[in-house]
């Protein structure tokens, strides 16, 4: 007898990024759908493409994505595009004291989009209604983004993204350079 198809979720999505320029730009097409006081908290080990989407999100925004580094160090770096965007990054943070210091809670106000790298560290701090997009590594280049909506707002998110995904054409994956690639051929006889 067959089995069902898996019942789709409105809060759950899983998708494949073939590229590092994937990530980014679906993290563009997030950014676009940003209506104003959204959180993402993102999760994945390290190099699995957070900030490379926070890149993306800044753009979709109409922030430079060129100003976008990953506030190890910093803790906190903020950009103005559409929307005010706060990037945070828990990753260096030892206790949920010493992340609540960094005033984290005064930024889920309003009309910021705040996007928090390492946020699976602290999760009582964040607001209920959230984003969760984990990343994962599918292979060197590839990766797989699960996202998991919390709460109204980000059920909405979460469904634009879906319906914007189905009307965008693939973004071909990376192409190996040339130069590092050489064929020989062999003479036919």
């Amino acid at each position: 007898m067959p089995q069902p198809a898996p019942r789709v979720s409105a809060s759950e999505w899983t998708l494949a990024l073939s590229s590092r320029a994937a990530t980014e730009a679906f993290g563009r097409a997030i950014g676009r759908a940003l209506t104003g006081g959204e959180t993402l908290a993102l999760s994945g080990e390290l190099g699995a493409g957070k900030t490379a989407l926070v890149r993306g999100i800044a753009a979709g925004l109409g922030a430079p994505p060129s100003a976008v580094s990953s506030p190890t160090f910093v803790l906190i770096h903020e950009y103005q595009g559409r929307l005010p965007l706060v990037h945070v990054d828990l990753y260096r943070l030892r206790s949920e004291a010493e992340a609540e210091s960094t005033g984290l809670r005064e930024y889920f106000q309003g009309h910021n989009v705040t996007a928090i790298e390492w946020a699976d560290k602290f999760p009582t701090l964040l607001p209920s209604d959230r984003l969760e997009i984990t990343l994962r590594h599918n292979s060197p280049t590839t990766r797989a983004a699960h996202l998991l909506a919390g709460g109204p707002q980000s059920v909405r998110l979460l469904t634009e993204l879906r319906r914007t995904r189905r009307r965008a054409p693939a973004v071909p994956a990376a192409r190996p350079s040339r130069t590092h690639s050489k064929t020989r051929r062999r003479r036919q006889p």
